[in-house]
């Protein structure tokens, strides 16, 4: 939950959330592609699409959310409490006609041998209908056990449809579908050709440039267009309307009573690895967000704190350097105290330099230490941290996290001062994150702002008390 008061609103109880979960049998089965046109081809028709990820990716919904016209909220069990799952779920979903989830991985893939923190798992929480996206390549009657397996594994799980993927032709098609008719008492709801200009290519689906923006409207646009074409979306809203009633319990959040703060939030084509959730949370705990564009402004405005998130600094490297103004701008107030939170690549730009391809270029250089990228990933996937006891933030709690960088920091002091003790994952180099200095906390983990574990509490405590303290 967010950090400002709440308590208990009945306005949720038993209250119709239409609702669908997107998942599919395995990994790279198309379910991307296919939950972009669907938020995209129901949005066209005039529905109100409420896109949800399940887990703690940020780039998928960046699309997520272009394709439906709202922001896309991620929803994950390492990251996330499951009453708190519910409620960011029940509070998003309660203004839209039909709610989207997207999986990740398979439906029943997960870390842990229970599969509690499956996609299967999130359905049952939230009493999502699943929608099982099928990769038909080279199938045929072996569809039919596919589907009766993940029927059977786990009869809790409604799988209310399937949508046939990356089908070879008309006959291709008939031949499927009869089979599942025969075999199964599942419904396709969808049959999608092999297209090639469906295809998003992994290197397409990053941070958006805003101008490239256009672009990828287009791109979205086709994709809906073919979706809406080969998935009947009165079938799909209908599988969504037959969710059972939802028994959260909403939270009604009351306004926070704290002074106004103005926060700078680098948010351009370099940087922009935000959650919508804990955006949501800082505006609601009285911040006024101050977007920041670290390739053309050279000054940096008045602010009680400054955020820069995760994104693709390297592709932007020689932009970064070029804005030298603004680099020496963050690097001297970031001297001066100004309380700083960065993640991963704002890690990165903060570092001495950046060396990529060959190419080295001058960063920000309030972290004494050289990034140098790879070829392989250094550090990928979920983290946890420990404090130290050194944490200038008073943090207490374990803390869950999550990590995908191609690089590394080198030369950093020996005399260094961390704030975490990476118990799960690699960090910093491999035993510590958070580098600390003044009043700057930059690592290379990502962070669910939001919640008691969240970074929002501390950080903004740290920014009220240095502007409490400059006023007296």
């Amino acid at each position: 939950m967010s950090q400002h008061s709440t308590d208990i609103a009945e306005t949720g109880r038993g209250a119709n959330l239409p609702r669908v979960f997107i998942s599919a049998a395995h990994k790279s089965s198309g379910k991307t592609t296919l939950s972009l046109g669907l938020c995209a081809a129901l949005h066209a028709q005039g529905y109100s699409v409420q896109p949800f990820k399940k887990g703690p990716d940020y780039i998928d919904p960046l699309w997520l959310s272009m394709a439906a016209q709202r922001p896309c909220y991620n929803l994950d069990f390492h990251m996330m409490e499951r009453d708190e799952i519910e409620q960011q779920f029940a509070r998003a979903a309660s203004t839209a006609r039909i709610s989207l989830i997207e999986g990740n991985k398979g439906l029943y893939d997960g870390l842990d041998l229970d599969g509690s923190n499956s996609n299967a798992a999130l359905a049952k929480l939230l009493g999502v209908p699943v929608v099982l996206v099928i990769d038909a390549r080279g199938m045929t009657r072996g569809v039919a056990p596919l589907i009766l397996g993940y029927q059977a594994f786990d009869p809790d799980i409604r799988i209310a449809g399937v949508i046939l993927n990356n089908l070879g032709g008309g006959r291709h098609e008939s031949k499927l579908r009869a089979v599942i008719e025969h075999y199964t008492d599942v419904e396709v709801i969808g049959a999608v050709q092999h297209d090639v200009s469906l295809q998003i290519a992994e290197r397409h689906l990053g941070l958006v440039p805003a101008n490239e923006q256009e672009a990828a409207r287009a791109r979205i646009q086709h994709v809906g267009e073919r979706v809406a074409a080969q998935v009947d979306l009165t079938r799909l809203l209908a599988i969504a309307d037959g969710a059972a009633a939802s028994k959260i319990q909403r939270v009604a959040e009351r306004p926070a009573n704290s002074e106004r703060l103005r926060i700078g939030i680098a948010h351009d084509q370099a940087f922009g690895f935000y959650y919508n959730e804990d955006l949501d949370t800082l505006r609601s705990t009285n911040v006024d967000l101050i977007e920041i564009d670290t390739l053309s402004t050279p000054d940096l405005p008045e602010l009680d704190g400054l955020i820069i998130g995760g994104g693709f600094p390297e592709v932007f490297m020689t932009e970064l350097e070029a804005n030298a103004s603004l680099r020496g701008k963050i690097r001297d107030a970031i001297e001066a105290g100004l309380p700083t939170y960065a993640e991963c690549g704002g890690l990165m730009y903060l570092s001495r330099s950046l060396r990529w391809q060959g190419l080295t270029r001058q960063m920000v250089g309030s972290v004494p230490g050289d990034t140098v990228m790879h070829e392989r990933p250094v550090g990928r996937g979920y983290a946890v941290l420990q404090p130290t006891g050194k944490d200038r933030w008073l943090e207490t709690d374990t803390i869950p996290a999550h990590e995908f960088h191609y690089s590394s920091l080198e030369n950093l002091p020996a005399d260094s001062t961390y704030a975490y003790e990476v118990k799960r994952g690699h960090g910093i180099d491999g035993q510590h994150d958070g580098y600390q200095r003044h009043n700057l906390l930059a690592g290379y983990v990502h962070r669910r702002g939001s919640g008691p574990r969240g970074w929002i509490s501390p950080f903004l405590k740290q920014a009220r008390a240095r502007k409490a303290l400059a006023s007296t």
